[in-house]
């Protein structure tokens, strides 16, 4: 009905339009004889008046036509521009020629004058008629707004960018009636700019006069249209607006210049990634992704903030099969009406089970036999896993080790484990486990055909259980935004940045490897949360309170990316790197997993001590730093080692 009904009203709009174009182009040349004769309706030649009104219809034909052919009853004209404007003249001026050639052959006798002045006529009417919907659109709606004014004030913003993506941005705002925004200023770098107008707002200068122009104008909201700058162009605008007590927002890329895809519905509100001071690591995946073409791909843990960004990454690579493993049902069906939604060609398993259910993992190998698996299934709570490390080491460590022995058995040719910074010199139950993780690939690798890597990266902004969601929502609701410790630093990461580390690892691998990203400088977690504050329109300490609650259990001030002994090896990316396999005595490493198998299974106290024998870098506390272990420890772990 409602597809009718816009048919419906689409005609109607063309019959107006053309009943239109018929009366002004009878009247256009009736004026044109009128003004060529003074006005005098007298003086015009009987023989003129006969020309023009027999071939009125011919005339009014043809132009018709002309306009047909030039789409002009089929432009939404309150968005007209020069474009139309063009195309426009180009229509009236073949109908003129057309009328000149016509007259002349059916030998009409009039004036050369009366086609200059029929043309200039007819032409500047279709423009008016044409533009008088985006007059309309202008004028009159921007009367409504500042009627609506009086109930709610417009919201005054500052542009940052006079070229293309702004001069759109600033017409649809002037132009829109739904939007309560007025335009008070615009930044330009640009010296040659400075100091003109661009679409009624001046541009007041660079950079450098935001903040001033922020108090002049009282500037309540700043839009940043600058899609094609730098990551780090884009940083120091942000160092500067962070300050403003503005809400920020940001088109999101040049890519939106290019589809001609700009529009403030296209704004995003700036995000704390737009402040990391980098580029993002753009891997160039078409190159290298036919390893995965035509073959049968296994996600443990697909269902996951990592893993479900594996899956959509995967499936545009056109993989024979796609199978999710994930524990989380709701995880896993939302990854799975995604993909079905979004590739509806893609032969999808999604299965249900933990692979610390060994027998079930053996099931599946069996049955599917992937050709490459991505073991993305994990505990990653660093306090969570502290109050519960029997359940870290159960899930992480032999959720590992039966999967890996699982690929080893059945030949699969890759294996890709997700690892951690935090399983460098650890000082939390799940950095240790993921360290563990890290040796079990390497040993398997030395005694299988399959290869066995493993790609290890810090921490992924917007990943379940990362700071910056939780920061984004203490800030709505008011604060305080809490904080471990002010010295605390991490590495940051994008989840697009970490999938494409793991997928380039799979192309690269040749098995023990373990591949780190170089992501950059850390970032302060204290700075995060103020800047995140301040791009949220709020001034830190005053609107939004900040507390500091001090480490949690297993926490660092740092995190570290490789170990002093692994080295590091460049690949081609010259991004990523290539830790050397560490020696490790196997005999000795299996006889410990055995034990803390064990140990865990009975969820004994002692599971820490094991996990310190295992991984020697392991440090609980900083006593332990500094070589003090408990000697009732120590004594409780013998006890348990002679019981095994």
């Amino acid at each position: 009905m409602k597809s009718i009904m816009e048919r419906s009203s689409s005609r109607t709009v063309v019959l107006f339009l053309v009943i239109i174009d018929v009366i002004t182009i009878n009247l256009s040349s009736f004026l044109a004889l009128l003004f060529q004769f003074d006005l005098s309706l007298h003086n015009i030649p009987e023989a003129y008046l006969t020309a023009v009104l027999r071939y009125a219809p011919l005339h009014t034909f043809l132009t018709v036509c002309v306009f047909g052919i030039f789409h002009l009853y089929r432009r939404i004209w309150r968005f007209a521009g020069v474009y139309e404007l063009i195309h426009i003249f180009y229509a009236c001026m073949i109908s003129s020629l057309l009328q000149i050639f016509g007259m002349s052959l059916l030998s009409f006798n009039i004036s050369k004058s009366y086609f200059l002045l029929d043309f200039m006529i007819f032409m500047v009417s279709e423009m008016g008629i044409r533009f008088s919907c985006r007059f309309y659109r202008i004028f009159i709606y921007r009367a409504g707004n500042n009627v609506g004014i009086l109930k709610k004030r417009a919201a005054n913003v500052m542009v940052i960018g006079a070229g293309s993506a702004g001069s759109v941005l600033i017409q649809e705002i002037r132009t829109s009636r739904e939007l309560n925004k007025h335009v008070v200023c615009v930044i330009d770098d640009s010296p040659l700019k400075k100091g003109r107008y661009f679409y009624g707002a001046p541009i007041v200068g660079g950079s450098s006069e935001i903040l001033k122009s922020v108090k002049d104008y009282r500037v309540q909201e700043i839009i940043i249209a600058m899609p094609s700058a730098s990551r780090r162009q884009i940083k120091v605008v942000l160092d500067i607006c962070k300050h403003a007590s503005c809400k920020l927002r940001i088109l999101p890329g040049v890519y939106q210049l290019i589809n001609g895809d700009v529009s403030v519905s296209k704004l995003r509100a700036v995000e704390i990634e737009d402040l990391l001071g980098r580029e993002p690591v753009n891997i160039e995946l078409d190159d290298i992704m036919d390893y995965v073409t035509d073959k049968i791909i296994m996600i443990t843990g697909g269902g996951g903030s990592i893993g479900s960004e594996l899956c959509r990454q995967i499936t545009s690579y056109r993989p024979k099969r796609l199978i999710i493993v994930d524990i989380y049902e709701n995880n896993a069906y939302d990854i799975q009406q995604e993909l079905i939604r979004t590739h509806p060609e893609l032969d999808l398993v999604v299965i249900i089970a933990s692979v610390r259910d060994e027998r079930r993992i053996d099931e599946l190998f069996k049955e599917f036999h992937p050709d490459i698996v991505y073991h993305a299934a994990a505990h990653k709570h660093v306090p969570l896993m502290e109050n519960s490390p029997n359940e870290a080491i159960k899930n992480n460590v032999f959720g590992t080790y039966k999967t890996a022995r699982a690929a080893a058995k059945y030949g699969i040719a890759r294996f890709v484990l997700i690892s951690s910074d935090k399983a460098v010199n650890p000082t939390n139950i799940m950095g240790a486990s993921k360290r563990i993780c890290e040796m079990i690939i390497q040993t398997l690798d030395n005694h299988s055909e399959t290869e066995f890597v493993a790609v290890r990266f810090g921490n992924v902004l917007g990943s379940n259980g990362s700071v910056v969601p939780l920061f984004k929502k203490q800030i709505e609701q008011g604060g305080p935004v809490t904080v471990t410790h002010p010295d605390v630093i991490r590495y940051f990461m994008t989840i697009p940045e970490a999938v494409s580390l793991v997928l380039q690892a799979g192309s690269y691998a040749n098995g023990g490897e373990i591949f780190v990203l170089d992501m950059g400088e850390p970032v302060k977690i204290a700075d995060l949360a103020r800047n995140l504050i301040r791009l949220s329109g709020y001034v830190p300490d005053e609107d939004i309170e900040i507390t500091y609650g001090g480490l949690r259990p297993g926490e660092k001030l740092y995190e570290e990316l490789l170990m002093d002994e692994e080295g590091l090896v460049e690949t081609d990316n010259k991004l990523i790197y290539i830790g050397n396999p560490m020696d490790i005595n196997e005999n000795l490493f299996m006889q410990q997993l055995k034990e803390l198998e064990i140990i865990a299974d009975s969820n004994s106290e002692m599971i820490y001590y094991k996990v310190r024998e295992i991984v020697p870098t392991y440090k609980r506390t900083q006593e332990e730093k500094a070589g003090k272990v408990s000697n009732a420890e120590k004594l409780a772990g013998d006890i348990c080692i002679k019981d095994l």
